[in-house]
């Protein structure tokens, strides 16, 4: 499994990995299953491990008070999973995740990435274009859900992740886009008259 962790920082750095990186890296990532439902994190608790998608999928959401799921991140393979903030502060997380799918993850504890993975000499790039990554989605997201229909932010998601409707059903996709189920049968019926 870790190959895969492998292929994915080589993906986002210039220099590859050495052999040196690599051990460390099989010494500090350790495998973690979870089963469909099963939480990685639930909210309150200070987020102790950083994950990544090895297979499944995940679910990011809190719950309100009259007992609704919020989808706020979804997660599937060569995805991080994790609550950063919590993570890298300490601070007890308002965030649930768990796993929609039985899912494989390679999980790092805060320990382990402080004194060993911050310090090797890939980390500044690929933490860097992991962040950007992760600013320029959610400013897009941001963007799309303040200026766009209904139908627009349909059309994004299925273009921008179109393997989300492949793993996740509709009011989970409704969840993430801020809609209701009915409102995306609602827009596919209305497609399929065109």
């Amino acid at each position: 499994m870790i190959d895969i962790l492998i292929q994915h920082i080589n993906s986002k750095i210039n220099n590859k990995l050495t052999e040196s990186d690599i051990s460390l890296l099989s010494e500090v990532f350790h495998t973690k299953k979870l089963r469909k439902h099963q939480y990685l994190i639930q909210s309150g608790e200070v987020c102790k491990i950083a994950a990544f998608v090895v297979k499944g999928a995940l679910k990011k959401y809190t719950i309100d008070n009259s007992g609704k799921e919020n989808i706020l991140e979804l997660y599937i393979e060569n995805w991080w999973a994790g609550d950063k903030e919590s993570f890298m502060i300490g601070t007890p997380t308002p965030y649930y995740i768990d796993a929609y799918e039985d899912s494989e993850l390679l999980v790092i504890t805060k320990d382990d990435f402080v004194n060993i993975l911050s310090k090797l000499s890939f980390y500044s790039e690929l933490n860097q274009s992991l962040t950007e990554r992760q600013s320029f989605q959610l400013m897009k997201r941001l963007h799309s859900s303040q200026t766009f229909t209904a139908e627009q932010k349909l059309d994004e998601l299925q273009n921008t992740y179109p393997e989300f409707f492949q793993r996740f059903p509709k009011h989970i996709i409704a969840s993430y886009l801020g809609m209701t189920k009915e409102t995306i049968s609602r827009i596919r019926s209305n497609s399929s008259k065109k």
